[in-house]
């Protein structure tokens, strides 16, 4: 039987981040991530950052190459009604802006900080069970080269996503889910072309929802609203170029086309809004999309997800110095006052963008209505902006 600290399942950016934390505080832990190290490194996911997190990064020790690479954001542009509308970010909320640095090279960062300096990180680890919450040592079970293992751990975290074992060795009756299906997806795709704009282009159209976003100066990556069950095989690149230029065009520009390139990859990606409550059950904890999921129009994931984790690395780094719970104790509550506000600002950015199946004009009359407030009241911009670069982490 292995021993350790925190038994922290899942090698995302939460799990190691979590890890890269505890390692700064002086506590053990161990790492258990089922996929491989290649696998994990090319899972692609969001590439949005919020203040916090960039901040966040930066004190683990994990920054430097996001601050080299990344690309500061102070704004996002939104078009609707064929016309463009600027939101500047600093201004409207105290000086806070983004960062657009992709999750797979955040993971690249801190993959390369624990096997350098941390403590263990198994890959190919399939967890089969958790066991014990309720007792003062839980154990992890788990496959690892063939061969079943044990790990018993003084707290066990969960950081292996929506599908992982974790939540699910939790019985049902001791949680409590909230959730919402959403009655389209998102075609994703990379493609070899430069940014349509310095900054993001969320697109409202009666064709349905457009978002612009980037890699880097010569990689884009861009989303199209398609009907749920959508093939990607069903649309060649030319099909998704053409859908690009019309949901993003512009009144003023009738000519403006997008510069094309060569799609490297596409994906249709299901939206949902799921929150699982409490978060915390006797010494096996949650976080990321574990405990919650949001829909990415309002790119909150990965950065739930840090929240999450630094909470949980300063409850434990308490408790180690002091003995005292009271931040463990309070875990779940403090995390989901700041998840039901994503939430919310995840479900307002998605109902005013996209265009349901069986929408009416009405509808949609009230989505532009609230686009054009934005567009013309600071309040409303602000309210979109505070809540987009992230409220300040609690302390």
């Amino acid at each position: 039987m292995h021993t350790t600290t925190v038994g922290i399942i899942g090698g995302g950016p939460a799990g190691l981040l979590l890890a890269r934390l505890l390692h700064n505080a002086g506590i053990d832990s161990v790492v258990l991530e089922l996929r491989d190290r290649a696998y994990v490194e090319q899972r692609q996911r969001a590439g949005i950052l919020e203040q916090a997190t960039v901040d966040a990064l930066r004190a683990a020790g994990a920054g430097a190459r996001m601050d080299a690479e990344g690309i500061p954001h102070d704004g996002i542009e939104l078009r609707f009604g064929r016309r463009a509308h600027r939101i500047d970010f600093p201004s409207l909320t105290g000086g806070r802006s983004v960062m657009v640095y992709a999750q797979t090279e955040v993971v690249k960062d801190l993959v390369a900080l624990q096997l350098a300096e941390g403590d263990r990180l198994l890959f190919g680890a399939e967890v089969t069970s958790v066991e014990g919450a309720d007792s003062d040592t839980p154990v992890v079970r788990f496959v690892h080269e063939g061969r079943e293992q044990t790990l018993s751990c003084d707290y066990v975290v969960g950081c292996d996503g929506f599908h992982g074992v974790t939540r699910d060795s939790v019985p049902e009756s001791l949680r409590t889910t909230y959730e919402r299906t959403y009655p389209y997806s998102w075609l994703g795709v990379l493609a070899e072309a430069p940014p349509v704009y310095d900054e993001l282009v969320y697109a409202h159209s009666e064709r349905g929802f457009a978002l612009a976003s980037m890699r880097s100066a010569t990689v884009s990556r861009l989303y199209l609203q398609v009907p749920n069950g959508t093939d990607p095989a069903d649309w060649s690149s030319e099909r998704i170029w053409d859908e690009l230029d019309a949901r993003f065009a512009l009144d003023g520009d009738p000519g403006w086309k997008l510069e094309r390139g060569r799609v490297t990859s596409k994906a249709v990606l299901p939206m949902r809004s799921h929150v699982t409550e409490p978060m915390r059950y006797g010494r096996v904890l949650l976080a990321g999309d574990a405990a919650h999921i949001v829909p990415p129009t309002g790119a909150k994931g990965l950065n739930l997800a840090v929240a999450d984790v630094v909470v949980l690395a300063r409850a434990l780094a308490r408790w180690r110095e002091t003995g005292g719970t009271e931040l463990l104790d309070a875990y779940s509550d403090t995390c989901l006052r700041r998840v039901w506000r994503a939430e919310h600002f995840s479900y307002a950015m998605t109902t005013m963008l996209h265009t349901g199946p069986a929408q009416s004009p009405f509808e949609t009359k009230l989505q532009l209505s609230q686009l054009e407030r934005i567009a013309t009241s600071p309040h409303a911009a602000a309210e979109l902006a505070e809540n987009y670069t992230g409220l300040p982490l609690p302390r």
